[in-house]
């Protein structure tokens, strides 16, 4: 439900980046999203159903991999992802040493940071990563990212992408799997509708779940490295 914002992020993207495609997983909205981009001609995928936020990354994904993509950029509709960071993503991973790459609002002088409450539950998450790993990230739920081909084929085959916050669960699995991630700062706007994922008791069904899909991946590690060596 991203009819106020799409076109302007969407104008951004090809003001400055010409030479990207562009794909827009529209998540069965429910307001007028989806005459707009075809008003615009943007390319876009209408789910008929609303799969949630993992869903329609997945979407995505699939959809980059049955084009032969060799990279995924993400990004959120909202306009709180700056389209001026795209190049910054793009820049570090063609220096050849990492697979992921993560947007950081906290490494950012610039950029907006979100609620107490809010900065508590990435701390802990990213404390929590840190532990299982041993790698520090400083914003593990950010949803501005780089994904190259690898990772999302590895995605898609596992069947292990979650429907609804794909987020620091995600990144355990991929460090299981040796991938090469890292973080890089990004600018992120405050939301001009003040709408979020996390409204209501979401936030407390998103650190129960998230919790219990770490747990998970944790005692099932040595299934999820037998996967990555088959």
């Amino acid at each position: 439900n991203e009819a106020k914002n799409i076109a302007e992020v969407t104008k951004k993207i090809e003001d400055n980046y010409p030479e990207l495609d562009i794909l827009v997983v529209n998540d069965s909205s429910t307001d007028k999203t989806k005459y707009i981009l075809k008003e615009l001609g943007l390319n876009h995928i209408n789910l008929i159903s609303n799969l949630g936020y993992g869903g329609a990354l997945e979407t995505g994904y699939k959809y980059a991999l049955y084009h032969d993509y060799d990279i995924v950029i993400q990004m959120d509709a909202d306009g709180q992802h700056d389209p001026k960071n795209i190049k910054d993503f793009i820049c570090e991973y063609q220096k050849g040493n990492t697979d992921v790459i993560l947007g950081s609002r906290f490494l950012s002088s610039k950029s907006y940071k979100p609620p107490l409450m809010r900065i508590l539950g990435i701390t802990i998450f990213s404390q929590i990563v840190k532990v299982v790993t041993g790698k520090k990230f400083t914003d593990p739920t950010t949803g501005f990212q780089l994904l190259n081909a690898s990772v999302i084929k590895y995605y898609i085959d596992n069947k292990l992408f979650p429907q609804d916050y794909p987020d620091a669960d995600m990144l355990i699995i991929l460090c299981y799997y040796g991938k090469r991630i890292i973080e890089i700062p990004v600018s992120m706007h405050k939301n001009k509708d003040n709408k979020t994922m996390h409204s209501g008791l979401k936030p407390i069904y998103y650190v129960i779940k998230m919790l219990m899909s770490i747990i998970m991946i944790i005692l099932s590690r040595k299934e999820l490295k037998g996967k990555i060596h088959d």
